[in-house]
């Protein structure tokens, strides 16, 4: 146990920031700090492996976050964020209930809201069942249109993507080759922030899976049984599929901007409050995904670390997106990075490019959960995947 006078850090959440965040803590400052962490719900779900379960190809997991904390050798509290006080170091939660800390992680998420009246949203483990049905249904009713639509300020588009291609190859096995899938994005090229080879591989997949692809379009309105784009043009749409667009959790106390996210530097700092940090979904960085919610853990906890006095040199947050997009194709690896502000040459490789190979790639979180939970966090073998990875510039 730690020390009465340990270093109190207090965690906001229950997702992979989260959870990164104190695993980091733990092993850098060790019991120089007193982690207490606090979500709104009892389980940690492997979300990224959600858009295969309409699909039988496989399940998301749901982990016990109190088992989880136990294994950390931290605190656990059943209670949602609601305000802080960074004045007195006070923590607040909806219930009342009142938290002092010295160091204060807000890793919270960001709430999925509907981003097109009239589409499906596909918000992940929620949604499957239903998109299981919605897919059957088509695939019994004959001819149609079946549209996703990737809305505009979408940083993080790949499940989508995932989805269409899944989709379409699920059409395909059940003999429904008359439906005919379409996928608009505002994006000038699919995918475009992974770089050009994992780009054009995936225009490669959309062509074999004969997924028509409309880009640079925003979709905006379905009216009767057309897609609308702004400024002009529309696409038959007998049913359409988005992305929610997400809001940030705008916590009283903090600094936000209209969308409700936190502002940060490239340590985690909230901006302009001292004894604050924020990683993840939460966070004003533009592109949401779960490797680099790790990655932004990550700089929060070395800097933690350092003020509890152990003797780590942090480092600031550099994004590189690590992703792998399931296709139910032949798996290739690809890393496209980009340094000093210039384009380096993407590369396509056979071998993995991190290990374990999950969906969700954490220095710390990856491999404990590999080895603490027993969980699946990779796809069946026989599914094939696209292993992406790109350096970001810091924003």
């Amino acid at each position: 146990m730690a020390a009465k006078d340990a270093f109190r850090v207090l965690i906001a959440g229950g997702g992979v920031a989260a959870l990164e965040a104190t695993l980091a803590l733990r092993a850098l400052a060790e019991e120089r700090v007193q982690i207490q962490l606090i979500a709104p719900e009892t389980e940690f779900w492997y979300r990224p492996l959600a858009v295969l379960e309409p699909f039988g190809l496989g399940r998301v997991h749901a982990l016990e976050l109190a088992d989880l904390a136990h294994a950390c050798g931290v605190g656990f509290d059943l209670a949602s964020l609601a305000e802080v006080d960074p004045g007195a170091g006070r923590a607040r939660t909806a219930a009342g209930a009142e938290y002092e800390y010295d160091a204060l992680v807000i890793a919270c998420g960001a709430l999925p809201r509907e981003a097109l009246p009239g589409a499906f949203t596909f918000r992940g483990p929620a949604d499957t069942d239903a998109y299981r049905r919605l897919v059957d249904e088509l695939a019994s009713d004959g001819p149609s249109q079946l549209v996703f639509a990737v809305p505009g300020g979408t940083g993080w588009a790949l499940p989508l993507y995932e989805l269409a291609l899944l989709t379409a190859q699920f059409f395909d096995n059940r003999g429904a080759q008359e439906i005919e899938v379409a996928l608009v994005t505002h994006e000038a090229v699919p995918l475009a922030l992974l770089g050009p080879e994992a780009s054009g591989a995936v225009g490669e997949l959309l062509a074999k899976r004969r997924i028509s692809v409309h880009t640079g379009r925003y979709a905006v309105a379905i009216n009767g049984a057309r897609l609308h784009f702004a400024p002009h043009g529309s696409i038959a749409a007998d049913r359409v599929v988005a992305m929610p667009r997400l809001e940030g959790p705008a916590i009283s106390g903090l600094p936000h901007d209209r969308d409700g996210f936190i502002p940060t530097d490239m340590s985690g700092r909230v901006v302009g409050v001292g004894d604050v940090y924020a990683a993840g979904d939460a966070t004003a960085f533009p592109v949401k995904q779960g490797g680099l919610a790790a990655q932004q853990a990550d700089a929060v906890a070395e800097a933690i670390a350092a003020w509890a006095g152990a003797p780590v040199a942090p480092q600031p947050f550099r994004p590189i997106i690590r992703g792998l997009l399931l296709t139910g194709g032949a798996p290739t690896f690809v890393r496209a990075e980009i340094a000093g502000g210039a384009g380096a040459p993407s590369v396509a490789a056979t071998e993995p490019l991190w290990w374990p190979p999950s969906k969700i790639v954490g220095r710390y979180l990856a491999p404990f959960l590999a080895e603490h939970a027993g969980a699946i966090l990779s796809p069946p073998t026989d599914l094939g995947a696209l292993r992406v990875e790109r350096e970001l510039e810091p924003v």
